[in-house]
């Protein structure tokens, strides 16, 4: 039986940094994917904040595109326009960086086994089991559960995680031309809190997609609406289709048990507002690097309590209030949605939201709104109190 100092179940992009950290340490490293190709299929909008180069490294080669900007529609069609005068985002050839990271990884002296899928982990003797490989057991000093949102990691000692479905298809608008710096994001309370969006690669071609509390058949449904119905959208030939799932935020999902350790979307590490969490999960990487790192070179693997402290000091404040928002918007009509939007398009909130807006971090924003009172203005008293408790 191998055994591994860090054994890293899923080669996804935030279990391949936090392998890559680690293997540069000089620690002796095993990442597990069940998969036969890393990547593959994709199962992301791949549209990342510009903090992404601060979190990870991000040749230019995968940039397809940079965003600055975006539309949000209400369902009766009132239009919100925000931008900065630089870009705020990238689209990501997601399938070609989530290689490029497990080869980093790979480079930096980790052990990948492909096509390894992990039946069950003892987290007290830190041993592994596989289902159907060569291989039918390893063992770890540390096991880091990175395996996504249908953890075996994790159900080894939380409840069966819930999870938003989405739906995505690439599309080709023919003569049509998107402004390839403006993403279109459109408001439906069938949907909501998630939403819909429209993420230009080119010119003519795009993502269009959703996430929702649904079932696949309405994802679809919804997407084929929104494409008939849209100008921008209309007549659209869909090249490709894509499905997949988003965890939901839960705050009160264990980290670690034992020598075990969550990351990425195994700890629902995602934001409530879009689902997106891949800086999140790299922050986490370096974060868990530093902790484990510590706990492997002072042989006490007490040391990684540390780890959901940590993680809460970060992030605890920004989840509260965007799970705040996710609630809101979950309890709003198609009625209460136009209302916001003409109440915020008066109160000239496309201003306020283009100097404060920040795909990554909400809570200012919502801070400033609140400040300047137009969240009283376009919110019920009972919602509004909600989020002002925040800053008491």
């Amino acid at each position: 039986m191998n055994h591994y100092d860090i054994a890293v179940v899923g080669a996804g992009p935030v279990g391949s940094t936090f392998a890559r950290n680690m293997a540069e340490k000089g620690f002796k490293v095993a990442i597990l994917e069940k998969k036969k190709e890393v990547g593959v299929p994709l199962q992301c909008a791949g549209l990342l904040g510009k903090k992404i180069k601060k979190v990870n490294k991000l040749p230019d080669e995968f940039i397809i595109n940079s965003v600055r900007g975006a539309f949000l529609y209400s369902p009766a069609d009132t239009v919100l326009s925000v931008s900065k005068k630089k870009s705020e985002a990238y689209v990501l050839d997601r399938v070609s960086y989530d290689k490029f990271l497990a080869e980093l990884a790979v480079d930096s002296g980790a052990d990948i086994f492909l096509n390894h899928s992990v039946k069950k982990v003892d987290s007290f003797d830190g041993d592994i089991h596989f289902k159907r490989s060569q291989n039918t057991k390893m063992s770890a000093d540390v096991i880091v559960g990175a395996d996504g949102h249908s953890s075996v990691i994790s159900r080894s000692f939380n409840p069966p995680a819930k999870s938003f479905q989405a739906a995505q298809y690439l599309v080709d608008v023919g003569e049509r031309r998107f402004k390839e710096d403006f993403v279109h994001l459109y408001a439906d309370s069938r949907v909501s809190p998630g939403f819909l969006w429209a993420i230009p690669l080119s010119e003519n071609t795009a993502r269009v997609g959703l996430f929702a509390d649904a079932n696949y058949q309405q994802l679809t449904q919804f997407l084929d609406e929104l494409i008939k119905k849209r100008p921008e959208l209309a007549g659209a030939t869909i090249l490709k289709k894509f499905y997949g799932v988003i965890p939901k935020q839960n705050p009160q999902k264990k980290l670690m048990k034992d020598r075990v350790i969550l990351l990425g979307d195994a700890a629902s590490q995602v934001k409530p507002t879009t689902g997106g969490g891949l800086i999140m999960g790299f922050v986490c990487a370096k974060m868990a690097s530093q902790i484990v790192s510590q706990a492997l070179e002072d042989g006490d693997i007490n040391i990684l309590q540390n780890y959901p402290k940590t993680y809460d000091d970060k992030f605890k404040k920004e989840l509260k209030v965007q799970l705040m928002v996710h609630k809101i918007f979950k309890s709003l009509t198609d009625s209460d949605l136009e209302y916001m939007f003409r109440k915020l398009k008066e109160e000239g909130a496309e201003d306020i939201i283009s100097q404060y807006g920040d795909m990554d971090n909400q809570s200012p924003l919502v801070k400033e709104m609140f400040k300047r009172g137009i969240l009283f203005s376009i919110l019920p008293k009972m919602l509004s109190r909600g989020i002002s408790s925040l800053w008491k």
